[in-house]
């Protein structure tokens, strides 16, 4: 028997058990507009794997008591804000109290209103205070690497300065690393952070978020055979790291293999159920 990924993607009934949606979740979700499923030979909806991070992604926002109305019509309008052909996965999406923000690394935004929420005078009291607090403090590579993580939701550019200079003092600072590596990737450099994130997986050869961080920079990359090989290794130091599982059944799935693809989705729907 073929795997539904053989035939050109998932059925309803399969994407909301894998999901942990029902049915007609799933279908409301297809009539709010921005899932795009496909057509089977019967006429049955067919759902990509970017349609189940889509759905994953607002399944979220519902689990923090966000109505499920609220956030299908504020994922229908973030993929009509964002550019055409970046993907969700580049901006962060996540509930604060009773609003759903969407940050790209150097700004939040409402999807709901566009409001831009990005607090400059935040950033620029930040940046003057972050010297004067580091110096009375000694100033040594824990401070630098504390500051910059307080830096990075209000000023991305100072963090990851913070970081630098974290790093310079102390170059086996293996959390600097990854944190500046992913400061990078998020402001559009992934082949930068994959440096870094390599730099940390040096120091420590099982660092799962270096080894999970190094294989989402990959595929960005366009490197779909490394990055398969990052996500497996960092399976190797930690079975349980239910994403990597999702991002490997994503990259076996494009290239064919619907076993293999079917069965990491498994094992991340034990996971994330668990």
């Amino acid at each position: 028997m073929r795997s539904s990924a053989a035939m050109g993607g998932y059925g309803a009934r399969e994407v909301a058990k894998m999901v942990g949606l029902s049915v007609s979740q799933v279908r409301a979700y297809v009539r709010a507009g921005f899932l795009e499923p496909t057509r089977g030979p019967h006429g049955e909806l067919r759902f990509s794997f970017q349609d189940l991070v889509l759905l994953r992604t607002a399944k979220g926002l519902v689990s923090a008591r966000i109505a499920p109305r609220r956030v299908r019509s504020a994922l229908r309008k973030l993929k009509e804000q964002l550019p055409e052909g970046r993907p969700l996965r580049g901006v962060h999406i996540r509930a604060v109290g009773d609003r759903i923000v969407v940050g790209d690394g150097r700004a939040s935004w409402s999807p709901e209103s566009g409001q831009v929420l990005f607090d400059f005078e935040t950033q620029e009291l930040a940046r003057m205070v972050a010297p004067l607090q580091i110096r009375a403090r000694g100033g040594d590579a824990t401070d630098w690497y504390e500051r910059a993580c307080d830096l990075e939701e209000t000023a991305p550019d100072e963090a990851r300065g913070a970081y630098r200079r974290a790093l310079e003092m102390d170059p086996s600072h293996g959390d600097a690393w990854v944190n500046l590596g992913r400061l990078l990737h998020e402001a559009g450099d992934p082949r930068a952070a994959a440096q870094h994130y390599r730099k940390a997986i040096e120091l420590n050869p099982d660092n799962v978020v270096a080894l999970f961080n190094l294989g989402v920079a990959l595929e960005d990359l366009r490197m779909p055979e490394e990055a398969i090989l990052a996500y497996r290794t960092a399976l190797a130091a930690d079975s349980g790291c239910a994403d990597a599982h999702y991002n490997l059944s994503q990259l076996y799935e494009a290239r064919g293999e619907g076993a293999a693809a079917l069965r990491h989705l498994r094992t991340y729907r034990k996971l994330v159920q668990a």
